[in-house]
């Protein structure tokens, strides 16, 4: 009964941190730039303006885990809020992009006087450690080709404009993105994206991918 009324219980509104922060400095990076890495730890927060950026882990060895790819009205760079000399965390551009930004001990002064937006802040922190913690589960569990899918789905669902014919357009992933996100190699994800292809969930090219999603989304629920 308890789990019942959990699912019928109408969702918190989220606080809206931008309703609390003042204007401030907006800069332009180009498609390629990175703009913070490893060895030149951010001390800022951002929010897109304009455009995508790709934050990712980067291990000892040199390889990438990608952490999400963030758009317009989206903020990352939460990692400067630790103050942590290195962290092995870059953000990188992958289409020329605006961003604004605040110093994170501007954001904890305005905080102070402005508590909401501490709220916002968390709200936004704990939403994203419950959609880590789906993408771990999904290790757990899932094998590659259902890891695939359900990163083109989560992407299709924040990224995707939905077509005439049902389907979703989102922009065009490179295999070697994907492969950073799923845990595993480009030509593994070569493979499943063409196979997925083939069985007419997807179209890809350098212009985007078009997905089908429930069709991918009944795909899953079939394979469990």
């Amino acid at each position: 009964m308890a789990s019942t009324f959990t699912a019928l219980a109408p969702q918190k509104p989220r606080e809206d941190a931008l309703a609390h922060l003042p204007c401030s400095m907006v800069s332009e990076y180009r498609k390629g730039q990175m703009i913070y890495n490893q060895d030149q730890p951010s001390t800022t927060i951002y929010l897109v303006i304009e455009g995508k950026v790709k934050v990712s882990r980067v291990s000892d060895e040199g390889l990438q885990v990608l952490v999400d790819i963030y758009q317009a009205d989206e903020f990352f760079g939460e990692s400067a809020f630790l103050g942590l000399p290195r962290r092995n965390e870059q953000a990188t551009v992958l289409e020329n992009t605006k961003v604004m930004t605040w110093g994170a001990a501007q954001i904890e002064e305005i905080s102070a006087k402005r508590p909401k937006l501490a709220v916002a802040f968390m709200q936004l922190l704990a939403e994203r450690t419950i959609g880590f913690a789906k993408r771990i589960e999904s290790f757990s569990v899932d094998n590659i080709s259902r890891r695939l899918a359900r990163t083109l789905i989560r992407f299709c669902d924040r990224m995707g404009s939905r077509q005439d014919d049902g389907s979703h357009k989102m922009m065009a992933f490179t295999h070697e993105l994907l492969a950073q996100d799923v845990g595993t190699s480009r030509e593994i994800v070569t493979h499943y994206m063409n196979q997925f292809r083939r069985q007419g969930y997807l179209r890809y090219s350098r212009k985007g991918i078009v997905l089908y999603r429930d069709a991918m989304k009944d795909w899953l629920r079939q394979a469990a």
